[in-house]
């Protein structure tokens, strides 16, 4: 086999102008591609018809979301309203309908402002989220059965949510310009369109993929601003600003790393600033709520604790998952400053948010979207991704079904604990997996799909093919043999060692 290209030969200005086929170097892509006629043939003539890469990912998307609404006929036609378990042994459970009544939007109260009657005091989600949620309760019909209004209000959240989805589908082919078909991991993913009308993560999603595009074209500030809104609409973006810490530490990109960090402050303090100052109280719900809940569904510390005759208190728990992200971020820090090569900013952004899905103490079955277009940038592989996406769908379709078993009484439909357990168990070996391949792929970059393809970092922006100022471990001292080879070398700023045929 040839060479793996060196970081200098790969840089935007010299690269190779064709787009990259996964047809040709994917197996599982070329099989699949049988469906449709084949593997692209190389006498096709590209970038001649108005079906773009773009346009045709952007329509699979949507028509995939689409068929994750059909899935939710169930519910939508009865199982939200009559019959607590029917929703569940259905799996077409959604937060939305039930919150349009339950968060105060069917009444008009503002959030944050107004006070709820319920068990809850005020909305507890971010503040982006919680406009998101009062437009659609705008747009929703105020009239008719409660019922009604409530299906509405989750066609008008779908709508939106549609438009996210889109979004997220078109920045991911686009962030790396030479790889625009590895947008079909997320276009086709199976959890993804199970999952994208059960809450509203989606919005964060789509801001994060903006952003992510953004910082691909070099724009760290338009970054930044876009990564503040996704966090003000979530917390977990703000966790790719520790990837891109140890990345500009590595490369010296500093002044960089300002302009992405401070355009994040502003825009989260933009939106949040004005909540905060009128109604701390229901601003800070979203945090303190976090902070109270237990231990909940998806996680390990649930195993632990449905386990354990004297479980961990939510204070200990809190502790504990705080510590192991601690140490995921250490891991994580210590990978970059050490690989033979920096890592690819995708590479770094999936392992630090799955690190904090993996020892958070609640795995809700749609934070699986927050993984999946950095899964599609840094592990453009269809057999690992479907074998994930395999893992997500079973823990799916366990969640339901263990609280099919949990509501259904002395009928007992639905999955025992212990099954639930082994639910769980697969979700997290499969994101161990996904995140153990990517490790690999950064300790032996010519193992990496993207750059056996010829590229450096294409989500990286002003990283892409620059060299290093800070480096640890044996990547700052190679061996002095290297020196003696012939022939293409991989480098990365400084002098590595020689990687011949693989």
């Amino acid at each position: 086999m040839c060479p793996m290209p060196s970081a200098e030969t790969t840089q935007s200005s010299v690269r190779e102008p064709d787009p990259v086929r996964p047809t040709k170097d994917d197996e599982v892509a070329r099989s699949g591609s049988e469906l449709i006629g084949g593997p692209l043939g190389r006498r096709a003539l590209l970038g001649t018809s108005w079906w773009t890469p773009v346009r045709v990912i952007a329509l699979v998307a949507i028509g995939m979301f689409a068929l994750g609404l059909v899935q939710k006929a169930p519910c939508y036609n009865g199982d939200w309203f009559f019959g607590a378990s029917s929703q569940y042994t259905h799996a077409c459970y959604s937060d939305i309908p039930h919150l349009y009544q339950g968060r105060g939007f069917a009444d008009g109260l503002v959030p944050y402002f107004d006070r709820l009657s319920g068990d809850m005091e005020y909305l507890e989600y971010p503040v982006l989220t919680g406009v998101f949620m009062e437009v659609a309760s705008w747009l929703t019909p105020g009239s008719g059965s409660i019922q009604h209004q409530e299906q509405w209000y989750w066609m008008v959240n779908a709508g939106m949510l549609m438009a996210c989805a889109a979004v997220i589908a078109v920045c991911v082919t686009r962030t790396h310009a030479r790889r625009p078909w590895d947008g079909l991991l997320v276009a086709l993913a199976p959890a993804f369109a199970l999952t994208a009308t059960i809450n509203w993560d989606l919005l964060a999603v789509a801001l994060t993929a903006a952003a992510m595009l953004m910082w691909s074209r070099g724009r760290p500030l338009a970054f930044g601003v876009l990564l503040g809104l996704a966090t003000a609409a979530k917390l977990y973006p703000v966790l790719l600003l520790g990837a891109l810490l140890v990345l500009c530490w590595r490369a010296g990109k500093w002044r960089d790393f300002g302009k992405a960090l401070g355009g994040t402050a502003v825009a989260w303090v933009v939106v949040n600033g004005p909540v905060m100052l009128l109604a701390f109280d229901g601003w800070s719900k979203f945090y303190t709520f976090s902070q109270e809940r237990g231990v909940d569904f998806g996680s390990f510390w649930l195993i632990m604790a449905q386990n354990s005759s004297d479980p961990l208190s939510t204070e200990t728990v809190n502790t504990l998952a705080t510590l192991l992200m601690l140490l995921c971020c250490v891991g994580v820090a210590a990978l970059t400053l050490t690989a033979p090569r920096r890592p690819r900013f995708a590479q770094l952004a999936f392992l630090i948010v799955a690190a904090f899905i993996l020892t958070n103490k609640v795995y809700s079955p749609q934070y699986v979207l927050w993984l999946v277009p950095l899964a599609a940038l840094a592990r453009p592989k269809w057999r690992d991704f479907l074998i994930w996406q395999a893992c997500e769908v079973a823990y799916f379709l366990g969640i339901w079904m263990y609280l099919a078993y949990t509501t259904s009484g002395d009928a007992h439909k639905g999955l025992p604990t212990d099954g639930y357990h082994w639910a769980i168990g697969v979700h997290l070996l499969g994101t161990l997996y996904l995140c153990a391949m990517i490790v690999r792929d950064i300790l032996m970059p010519e193992r990496d799909p993207v750059r056996r393809a010829g590229d450096d970092d294409p989500s990286g922006g002003v990283l892409d093919g620059a060299p290093d100022v800070f480096v640890l471990g044996a990547a700052a001292h190679p061996p002095k043999h290297a020196a003696h080879f012939d022939g293409p070398q991989v480098e990365w700023g400084g002098p590595e060692p020689d990687r011949r045929s693989l």
